[in-house]
């Protein structure tokens, strides 16, 4: 499997994010793991860890959209004033347990490479990688 720069989990529900630190933890699938509880602090450690990043080399961000402060939906909105170079080796992958209809037919505005459903488990993670990090699909 490819390794990326870094990953960034964004969820306020820290026994989600313990579990799914364990999960990626033990795919090895880069040496630099994050975690933000909600969208704000989530773009501050994305515009700190994309200086190492780049499009061949990406941040993968796993999103939560159900958040204080600033929620997924408000993230993505933020996402879009970012410097172009942080957007481009950014992918961000939405992970939630359910989503209102609204909110779905709203994504289709953003740049999200996809979503996968709670709880992550290696072999999501592992399909995230495949359609998203193989060479053919950069």
């Amino acid at each position: 499997m490819p390794q990326i720069s870094a990953i960034l989990l964004v969820d306020d529900d820290p026994s989600t994010n313990f579990l799914n630190e364990s999960t990626l933890y033990e795919l090895r699938l880069t040496e630099k793991y994050l975690t933000a509880s909600n969208g704000e602090e989530a773009l501050r450690m994305l515009q700190e860890c994309s200086v190492s990043a780049t499009p061949e080399q990406p941040v993968l961000v796993l999103l939560d959209m159900a958040m204080p402060v600033m929620n997924g939906m408000e993230f993505l909105e933020a996402f879009h004033d970012l410097p172009q170079a942080v957007q481009q080796a950014t992918v961000i992958v939405i992970l939630a347990m359910s989503m209102p209809s609204g909110d779905l037919a709203r994504l289709e505005d953003y740049p999200i490479a996809g979503m996968v459903s709670k709880p992550l488990t290696k072999e999501k993670i592992t399909t995230v990688m495949q359609l998203y990090f193989s060479q053919q699909n950069r």
